[in-house]
């Protein structure tokens, strides 16, 4: 099935964990969703998050599917398949976590593991309708995690309820300790971007009804980070991966993406860092004078597989609303909350302060209770 690229069971009878093929399982081999390394050797060790599952004494149920070479949005593979998106199947899984959503929302894992360069969990997890957590920059190992060098990405959970990937957390994180819900009202701000109005306003009643006190908040600079982490992920990507292009190895997207990487230049880059500096502080700033910061985690619905083939602009509409925060490296969470006219679940993304995940985490469960009781 395309949700796995294998499936094999390792460990102990604890939770079940599907793992992004990105990431090292020793004694299989990290293929990354790309022919590129369909004769990779086996990883000779596990990576720290791996170990760290294993420990724990959760049980490994397979490798999941990715966009290949984790460098894509809608989670379309034509090498190694493409997920099923369980909640709308007419609809792309989303990328590049593609797998890792898919397998919590079919309920073949309890809990699944991926990366998040650009939103790759996020998106993702909003397409399927589960929770996703990009960390703080840093506050998860990315040992073992391909590419093994970038200022972006972060190796976070996927889980169906807030439980789970809370004590997905404190099994990857050491040190994470997990909060209480706030007894009082918070004061949140939600950020004012380009999104449909009838999801912004499902996403502002949600809030509403958890009690909390909402304002809203326009961040200067946040257009601008999402052209600035693109700039960034161009640059690390062609290092990692630039190597594989014209040699008929990797997917036509791909190439392409990774093409026109290439002619980023070191002005383009020094200019994006200036861009991070400067919309970090916007971030910390907006921060000293909320709790929280709020905002759809994708714009839209998920664009159907047909338009994502046909090159439909709606691709390019998937990610705006998350990659600024990558570049930030503040920790991101998006929570799922079902429309009422649809019945579809979209995400809710609640952005806190660096190093305070718990929060984050904390507020996201709380959200899903109130949803939850109103079901």
């Amino acid at each position: 099935m395309s949700t796995f690229v294998s499936e094999f069971l390792l460990g102990g009878s604890g939770k079940r964990v599907a793992i992004k093929d990105s990431i090292d399982i020793a004694g299989y081999p990290t293929r990354s969703g790309s022919r590129a390394f369909d004769d990779a050797s086996p990883a000779t060790r596990h990576a720290d998050v791996v170990r760290l599952v294993l420990d724990a004494g959760w049980q490994i149920v397979g490798k999941t599917n990715l966009h290949e070479l984790a460098f894509g949005v809608t989670g379309i593979n034509d090498w190694s398949g493409t997920p099923i998106n369980p909640q709308a199947p007419d609809r792309v899984p989303g990328g590049s976590s593609s797998g890792s959503a898919a397998a919590v929302a079919a309920g073949l894992a309890d809990i699944a593991i991926g990366t998040d360069t650009g939103g790759s969990v996020r998106v993702p997890a909003a397409c399927c309708g589960v929770a996703g957590l990009k960390p703080t920059y840093g506050r998860v190992s990315r040992t073992g995690a391909q590419p093994a060098v970038s200022s972006l990405d972060c190796v976070g959970p996927f889980a169906a309820n807030m439980q789970d990937l809370i004590a997905a957390m404190q099994v990857i994180c050491p040190g994470f300790q997990p909060q209480a819900a706030p007894s009082g009202s918070v004061q949140v701000g939600f950020l004012d971007v380009a999104c449909e109005p009838w999801l912004k306003a499902s996403l502002m009643a949600a809030v509403d009804a958890a009690g909390w006190r909402q304002q809203r908040l326009h961040l200067e600079d946040f257009d601008a980070a999402f052209g600035a982490g693109l700039t960034v992920i161009n640059v690390e990507n062609w290092a990692a991966f630039g190597h594989l292009t014209g040699k008929g190895l990797i997917g036509a997207d791909v190439e392409q993406r990774l093409l026109a990487a290439s002619r980023t230049s070191a002005a383009d880059l020094a200019e994006a860092e200036v861009v991070r500096t400067r919309f970090s502080h916007q971030v910390d700033a907006a921060l000293e004078e909320f709790s929280v910061l709020l905002l759809p985690t994708m714009p839209d619905l998920p664009p159907t597989l047909a338009e994502a083939r046909n090159g439909s602009q709606a691709v390019a509409r998937m990610t705006p609303l998350v990659r600024p925060f990558n570049l930030s490296g503040h920790p991101a969470l998006t929570v799922p909350v079902t429309l009422a006219d649809s019945g579809l679940k979209v995400g809710l993304q609640i952005v806190g302060r660096k190093g305070q995940d718990e929060w984050v985490c904390a507020l996201g469960a709380q959200l899903q209770q109130s949803i939850t009781a109103r079901q």
